[in-house]
Formats: C-alpha cells, structure tokens, sequence
C-alpha cells in the first residue's frame, strides 16, 4: 500500500508517496515529505524516530561457529523437491557445507543441535516491507526497529525488502549495514529509495536528467533498488533505464492518480522487476473501458471510499480465461516478471473482525501500533469507519478474481514472491507474513510451491539466488526449525503456535511456532525472541497506564 502526498515541486504536480497508500491527512502533507530528509525532517511535528536498533547482546545468537551440525531433521529446502530425511546439514561459519543422511563424525569444538522432530526450512525473505512508519507518530510512539526485527526473526524471516526506506534512506541503509555484519538480531535488510521521495528536493525529477541524477544519487547513498510510485512518464522510463544500468532492482506501485498513463504493462516493458498488490494489473487487462468506473462524485483520498471501489476493480479487467487475460501472462512471462500479491494486506477488507481480533494482537501488537490500526481519518490504512457486509463480500469476489490471476501466472512459469507490508490494516509484523504464506496456498498454490515463493523466488527477484533461497551446499546458512511438519499445516510457524487436540491426554493445547532462525549461520532461539517482545509490548502498556494515572 502506499501513501500518495500531493505536493508541488516547480510548479509541477507530482504525487509522492512516502509509505503505501493514499492518506487523507493535507496538515502532514503540508508539513514534510517523509523519506525526504529522514528522521530531521519530522522534528517540526513533534514526532519522535525511534533510536536505532541496540546491538546483539550475548543472549540475542550465538554464532556463526566455525562447525554447526543440525541433525535428524527433516528438509524442504526450498528447491521444489518433496521434504526428505533425517538429514544432517554441516554449516561452516555463515556458509552451508554438506546436506548428508547420515550425522557426521563429531568433531571438537562443533555445535551439534537435534532436530529430532523438526522440519528445516530455507530463511524467509519477505519482498515487501516497512521497517517503521514515520504517521505511527500522530497516536503515540513508532514501533521501534528492535522490536520489528524480533518479529521477523522469530518467525523465520531472514531477509527482508524495504520497498520505499521511508523512516529515511541513511536510517535504513544504517540498520541494513549493521544486520549485515550481525551486529545486531535482524534480518538481512535490502533498501530500496522511493521515488519520488527520498531526498529529491535538489534534483529536477520530472525530467530525463533529473531522474537520472537522483538513481545514480540514491545508489551512492546504499540504495539496492528504486520504489516507484509516481512522476512523469519521461522520468519513470528514465529511473527504469537508469537503475537497469546500474543494477538496481525496481519495484512499483501503480497508484490510481497515475495508472491510466502507466500500468502495470506499461511498466514492464519499460524494464519493472516486480509490481507491488495488484494495483496496475486489472487496468492493463480493461476491455470495456480504459478508466475505472468510479462513480460521478467519487473522492480518492477518502480511504475508506477508495477502497470500496476498489473492491469492484477486478471485475471489470477481462475474464479469466479470455484472450485479454491469456496474453497478460504471455507478455508477463516474455519480461520475466514478478508479482508480489500482498494477498495479506487487504485481509481486513474481506473480515475486518477477524482482523481485528487476531490471536495475536493481545500479547504482541503494542498499544501504540494498535491505536494505528484502528479507523482514524487521519491515518492512512485505518479506514474501517463504516464497514458493510456488501463491501466485504465485493472484497471476497474480488480476491476470488485476483487470487485467480496469480495462480494462473503462476501456472504459467511466472515468478510469485511473498511480501507482507505488515505495519498496517492489523496486520502484524512476522504475523502478516506467515498469513501470507496461507493465503497464497489458497489462490491455489502447492504447499510446496508456498515455500518457492517465499524462498527461492524472492532470491531471485533480489538477484541473490546465487546466495539465498534454499538449502543447498553453497548458499548462506539462512534456515527456519520448527516442530511438526509446516508443509501439511503452515500455521505451525505462528509465534502463537497452532490449536491442536493431543487426544493421548484429552486435552488442546499450542503446538509450533518456530523454533530457531538460522541467520549468516547465527542461531536465534525463536521463542526467546518472540519474549522479547512480549515484554516491549507489557512495558509499553506499563508505561502508558502510568502516564495516565498521572494526568
């Protein structure tokens, strides 16, 4: 989802998005350009960026070790290969060595960890995410990044893709350097600098040149890859061509303001690696119209207005099926593309409360973030004023039509990444991805197919593949152990576990939950993360009663 700020930049309207959806919210707006000078630049509203994330205690991994053995475990490793096993994986520092059937002769000095019972996994990478958001600040403090990446780690993400930087490119470039050399417990971390957005005020960025400049700009800066969210045409052909020259990957969100003039077609044959949701998709594919069919006093930035209307878009691309829908593929597949559904995201507009009232959100969402979440008219994603059954059961049908495409492209030999875009909408960081992963299975995918997606094709969408994505000698030691077997049942890796009746003792109780990440060969204890966050998330009641006693 992205933010859409109307601004004017020498008299040129350029709609620019500093998070993932459009916000009503002109005081803001008015006030700063989030993403454009980082964290200096919200002082003004008295918004508070957290500090950074504190480096690794000696409780937070251990590790890389010289020799680590995982043993008797199960492997999927990510490849499409059924799971298989026992098996022994030899790590060697952050690499992995060896996958045997037979447990290795001990050596001094290794690690050994049992995996009796568990299944082996390849680290998650989640190609869509937002590390902070800066409008957290309207209702009390921003999440702060530790508590972000123990969310992630816990449930076995290992690298993530910040589609947009917007806490600022240096805040997060800062933290993806740090992750990198395991200073601190968090994923892998690949910046992506949104345009327009991320420090553009010196650039002339709605012509050729200026883009330019500013793609070779962010890159100096540590940007791996560019968002795009809006600008000229002349100025999104020139940051594709630009970033493609440089090496930078591209992502896209097709915002309404702009989609006529480029959708998600448009995009790909200007060189787009990935395009975010699916906004974009539907207009490509219109055969009775060539603009949405909003209705005559329609308003775009009413959220919750916007996004009943968009509940209805898919019906009116081209059926499935038809020679429209066909040859969407077709062409999509020619430019080796990928789709990053974010099924996750939208959830809420299909059953709010079930979102609402997720198991999770007692003992993980702090209160602050819960507040976020809730319908405010200032903030964006929290548009549920006046939710109706009608505009649910629109949601519905359009994700039956959407859900449809992304397995049909699928189907097709097309790239299918898993992204989350937690932060929003009630959904939960590290939570919101492992739904993901479930509502991928229901648009049709394989289970095994799931793991693909969330592995292997996010690798190689990030051009890593060569590093990441699976379990196979080689490759970085990024591994996920969980109890049970996740391919049968993906709500095993739920920090909160699974409901399951153990029927020897006539009793449910919470099975799963991952167990530990595995990360540059660092071993996370998953479940002591995870209380990490429980504590945030009790010291933050604590401290908020407090202040309310106090008043």
């Amino acid at each position: 989802m992205n933010t859409s700020i109307c601004f004017r930049l020498k008299n040129v309207s350029i709609f620019f998005l500093a998070l993932t959806c459009c916000v009503t919210q002109p005081s803001l707006a008015d006030t700063v350009v989030p993403g454009e000078e980082g964290p200096a630049s919200f002082e003004a509203l008295g918004i508070v960026i957290p500090e950074p994330a504190p480096d690794r205690n000696e409780t937070e991994g251990e590790g890389p070790f010289d020799r680590l053995v995982i043993e008797n475990v199960m492997l999927v490793n990510g490849l499409g290969a059924p799971p298989r096993g026992p098996v022994s994986i030899v790590i060697a520092g952050d690499t992995i060595e060896a996958i045997s059937s037979y447990p290795p002769k001990p050596r001094v000095g290794e690690r050994r960890l049992n995996g009796l019972g568990m299944t082996a996994l390849p680290g998650f990478i989640d190609a869509h995410v937002h590390i902070g958001n800066p409008y957290e600040g309207v209702v009390g403090p921003i999440t702060p990044p530790e508590y972000v990446f123990k969310l992630w780690l816990g449930h076995g993400i290992t690298t993530v893709r910040d589609t947009g930087s917007v806490m600022g490119l240096e805040w997060t470039v800062d933290h993806a350097e740090r992750a990198a050399k395991n200073e601190i417990a968090a994923p892998d971390i690949i910046p992506y600098a949104m345009f327009p957005g991320t420090a553009v005020a010196q650039f002339e960025i709605s012509s050729e040149a200026g883009a330019r400049e500013w793609v070779r700009a962010v890159k100096k800066r540590g940007a791996k890859g560019v968002k795009l969210r809006g600008g000229t045409a002349e100025a999104l052909a020139a940051v594709y061509d630009e970033a493609q020259k440089l090496g930078l990957g591209t992502a896209s969100h097709h915002d309404q303001n702009g989609v006529y003039e480029m959708n998600a077609l448009d995009s790909a044959r200007l060189g787009l690696d990935s395009m975010e949701h699916w906004y974009g998709l539907p207009e490509a594919m219109f055969i009775e119209r060539t603009i949405q069919d909003y209705p005559a006093d329609y308003n775009y930035s009413d959220e919750q207005w916007r996004f009943k209307e968009a509940g209805n878009l898919w019906k009116q691309a081209a059926a499935r099926g038809s020679v429209t829908w066909r040859s969407t593929i077709d062409e999509l597949l020619e430019r080796d593309f990928t789709l990053v559904p974010t099924f996750t995201i939208y959830e809420a507009n299909r059953d709010v409360m079930r979102e609402r009232n997720a198991d999770w959100h007692e003992d993980y969402t702090l209160p602050a973030l819960m507040r976020f979440f809730e319908p405010d008219p200032r903030l964006h994603g929290s548009y549920h004023f006046d939710w109706t059954t009608g505009m649910e059961v629109a949601w519905r049908d359009n994700f039956r039509r959407w859900m449809s495409f992304v397995n049909d492209f699928k189907n097709a030999g097309g790239r299918v990444a898993a992204g989350s875009d937690s932060g929003f909408i009630y959904k939960l960081f590290g939570f919101g991805y492992i739904r993901e992963l479930e509502m991928l299975q229901e648009a049709g995918f394989h289970p095994l197919e799931v793991i693909q997606a969330a592995t292997r094709n996010g690798a190689e969408l990030l051009g890593m593949e060569d590093e990441i994505g699976a379990i196979s000698p080689g490759k970085q030691a990024d591994i996920v152990l969980v109890k049970g077997n996740p391919v049968s049942n993906f709500k095993l890796l739920y920090g909160t576990g699974h409901m399951k009746l153990n029927r020897q003792k006539g009793e449910i109780e919470r099975v799963g939950g991952v167990s530990y990440t595995v990360k540059d060969g660092v071993v996370y204890d998953a479940k002591a993360l995870l209380t990490d966050v429980r504590e945030m998330v009790i010291a933050a009641r604590d401290s908020e009663a407090r202040q309310g006693s106090a008043q």
